[in-house]
């Protein structure tokens, strides 16, 4: 569907009627914004257009008797308009959040469960923060502890000075002793590297590497292999403001909601969605039906990356009802995905394992 088809009379009036809808819900008469205009337009003519824009798809009429509302079409012609004026304005998004974020705890985690909770409370809607997967990140150092015969612990220090740790289980016995060896090389040849650039290439290098350290090797590649998380891309997500969506569910099909909230509990498959959706646009709003998932067609999604110098780590953005204040949930998002990059790239103390 081509906007540029539209007159400016019907992009003026497809802009409004969806602007009404989304502050009141209902539908739209030509009455209604023919008061909006100050009657500088006629409700006849507006009529006109309004039926003009059914027919190509940005409105529909739920009753014959009824006005008009906008179709997921006429919404995403209305946030492309907002994106292109909202991300100019820079100095109003940097009014929206204000604070400094804290990273007191030097954890990513912590970090980013407290940029979902700034996501939740200022939107009033569903937030999400997904990390980067721990073999994907760039480490400065890394260790590993031995919990007991079968479980270990991965702590990394990356590059931007934050720790991560992942638990896993081995089938492999290893010595806290044969731990700190395989750390030990592991820093010394691979530092500004991640694990899953460390497994490849002792891999690919396993017969001349023998030769030099045929021990050692022998237990780092068994203990990589042991960490079948090397293989994963996407990374935890956190999750805030399920509630919010609760005491919105009159704007949602209640199957489709069921859904939903099952998608929630399935934090993996949910990470692995909307790591799918990374893009390298500012902000990226999807709209109900575009997704092409029955269960969030009843909903918009609006989505920023975060990073360390030229490297996306992770996503974060808003899950809500279609009938989102786009005008202030854009901004917001692309406010905060900015702060959390300016964070991490301007951390500056080390963390010593």
């Amino acid at each position: 569907m081509s906007y540029y088809k539209l007159e400016n009379k019907e992009k003026i009036i497809l802009n409004l009627t969806v602007s009404v809808y989304l502050e009141t819900g209902k539908p739209v008469s030509s009455g209604l914004l023919a008061q909006k205009l100050n009657y500088r337009v006629s409700p006849a003519t507006i009529r006109n257009a309004m039926a003009s824009l059914e027919r190509q798809g940005y409105l529909y009429q739920p009753h014959t008797s009824a006005g008009r509302l906008p179709t997921d079409e006429g919404i995403r012609f209305y946030v492309d308009n907002l994106l292109s004026e909202t991300l100019r304005s820079t100095a109003e998004a940097l009014r929206i959040y204000s604070e400094e974020l804290s990273v007191e705890s030097g954890e990513l985690d912590s970090l980013l469960l407290q940029v979902s909770q700034i996501l939740a409370s200022s939107s009033d809607n569903l937030a999400f923060v997904i990390s980067p997967h721990i073999s994907r990140v760039a480490f400065d150092q890394v260790k590993f502890v031995k919990l007991n015969d079968n479980r270990m612990m991965i702590v990394l220090v990356s590059t931007f000075n934050l720790v991560q740790t992942e638990i896993f289980e081995t089938r492999t016995l290893f010595t806290q002793t044969e731990l700190d060896r395989a750390a030990q090389y592991i820093n010394q040849n691979f530092r500004g590297k991640n694990l899953a650039f460390v497994r490849d290439y002792l891999f690919r290098e396993l017969p001349r590497l023998k030769m030099r350290y045929e021990d050692l090797v022998e237990k780092l590649i068994a203990l990589l292999r042991s960490y079948p998380s090397l293989e994963k891309e996407e990374g935890k997500i956190f999750l805030q403001g399920t509630a919010r969506l609760l005491d919105k569910a009159e704007l949602f099909d209640f199957n489709k909601l069921k859904s939903l909230f099952q998608n929630f509990e399935e934090k993996a498959n949910l990470a692995r969605l909307l790591s799918d959706l990374i893009s390298l646009e500012r902000v990226k709003v999807i709209i109900g039906s575009e997704l092409k998932l029955p269960e969030i067609a009843d909903c918009s999604l609006i989505l920023s990356h975060y990073g360390y110098r030229n490297q996306i780590l992770g996503s974060l953005g808003i899950i809500g009802p279609k009938r989102l204040p786009y005008d202030r949930i854009i901004p917001l998002v692309d406010n905060v995905a900015r702060r959390l990059t300016r964070t991490i790239t301007t951390l500056e103390k080390g963390v010593a394992l």
